[in-house]
């Protein structure tokens, strides 16, 4: 297995490993439903691929990215889930995205929990948002459940143009 980041009850966050996750994540990747409020742009195993070093140069230009998200208990990936900031971005943030067949098991919470605590306790951030889409009502909870308040929109996000988002965040 990849390099262990962190460690949940449930759950393991551990560097992407483009050979070991790309059947998964091209699965998620791929459904219009999961990735409706994240770009909206299904992928192929090409286009996941691609996303995937993307996230893994992020990790080799900032020191922190996405990581995939494994469930412990089956050995099985579920999601990406960590702290990004490409240019651009407003602000450093902690995005998730999980698979169809692992959400509303409180993945999403229990992993940015994590997220959030790694990125004061070793990153030494002060503050944290969450870009979510004005309509994405599950990330909004997880945000507010996270203890995230709405804090102002977004409305231009490169490489997406203009967006229809929220900021949530916190201060620590």
């Amino acid at each position: 297995m990849s390099h262990i980041v962190l460690e949940t009850d449930r759950l393991i966050l551990r560097h992407i490993d483009p050979v070991a996750d790309l059947d998964a994540w091209t699965d998620m990747m791929s459904d219009a439903q999961t990735v409706r409020f994240i770009g909206g742009q299904i992928m192929d195993r090409a286009g996941a691929w691609r996303q995937m070093a993307m996230l893994i140069g992020h990790q080799a230009v900032r020191g922190y990215s996405f990581w995939s998200v494994i469930e412990k208990s089956s050995g099985d990936f579920i999601g990406r889930v960590g702290p990004w900031c490409p240019e651009g971005w407003p602000e450093p943030e902690i995005g998730w995205t999980i698979h169809r067949d692992y959400i509303r098991k409180g993945y999403a919470k229990e992993a940015g929990r994590a997220c959030i605590d790694y990125v004061r306790d070793h990153l030494g951030w002060s503050r944290v948002i969450h870009v979510i889409g004005e309509e994405n009502i599950g990330s909004i909870k997880t945000a507010e459940a996270l203890g995230s308040k709405r804090l102002y929109p977004v409305t231009h996000l490169p490489p997406f143009g203009e967006v229809k988002c929220w900021a949530y965040g916190q201060e620590f």
